[in-house]
C-alpha cells in the first residue's frame, strides 16, 4: 500500500513538471509566432498564343501577395520587372500620382516610377496600407502583349516590399515565354 502511494506521489510530481514544461513551451511557441514574418508572392496567368506570323499573342496575369506570417506588413508595394529584350507591351489597372481618374479605377494601383520606364513597374495598392496576417493582396488582370514577327524570348519577375522588408522578396515563380518564328522561304522548288 505504501508503495502504491509513493508511485502516485511520484506520478503527481511528474504531471506537475510536465504541465510546467508545457506552459513554457506554449509561451515560447507564442513568442516565436509573434516574431515570424512570412510573405509569399506568386504569379497566376493564362496564355493566348497565335502561331501565325505577326499574330498577336497575350498573357493575362495576376500577381498575388499572401501574408502567411503572424505580423502585418505595412505599406506594401511591388515591382513587376520585364526582361530587357523589349518583348512585351505591359498594361494593367494602374494610375500615376497626377492622374485625375483615380476614383474611376476600381482596384487600381498607383505607379510611382517613371512612365518612360517600360521594364519596371513599381506599384502600390491605392486603398490598402496594411497586409494583415493570413490576408492576400492581388494586382489583378495585367496584360502582356507581343507580336510574333520574329523569334522571341521574355520573362516577367516580381518582388514584394514593405516597411518590414525593405530589401524585397522575389516571387516564387516567374512568367517565361519563348517562341521560334520560321522565316518565309522564297524558294518553293
Amino acid at each position: 500500500m505504501e508503495k502504491m502511494k509513493n508511485i502516485q506521489k511520484k506520478l503527481l510530481q511528474l504531471q506537475k513538471m510536465n504541465d510546467t514544461y508545457l506552459k513554457e513551451l506554449k509561451i515560447l511557441a507564442t513568442e516565436m509566432k509573434s516574431q515570424q514574418f512570412q510573405i509569399v508572392s506568386y504569379f497566376t496567368y493564362s496564355l493566348h498564343l497565335n502561331h501565325e506570323l505577326e499574330g498577336e499573342n497575350f498573357i493575362i496575369g495576376s500577381y498575388h501577395i499572401t501574408n502567411f506570417g503572424f505580423k502585418p506588413l505595412h505599406h506594401p508595394y511591388i515591382c513587376i520587372k520585364l526582361s530587357s529584350e523589349d518583348v512585351f507591351d505591359f498594361s494593367g489597372k494602374y494610375f500615376y500620382p497626377d492622374t485625375q481618374q483615380k476614383m474611376k479605377l476600381a482596384n487600381a494601383w498607383l505607379r510611382f516610377n517613371e512612365a518612360e520606364n517600360r521594364q519596371e513597374f513599381w506599384l502600390k495598392p491605392n486603398n490598402q496600407q496594411i497586409l494583415e496576417p493570413q490576408e492576400t493582396l492581388t494586382f489583378q488582370n495585367f496584360q502582356l502583349k507581343w507580336e510574333a514577327n520574329k523569334s522571341y524570348a521574355g520573362y516577367v519577375t516580381g518582388f514584394i516590399y514593405g516597411d518590414e522588408i525593405k530589401e524585397g522578396i522575389s516571387a516564387v515563380n516567374q512568367i517565361s515565354v519563348s517562341g521560334n518564328v520560321k522565316e518565309e522561304n522564297d524558294d518553293e522548288g
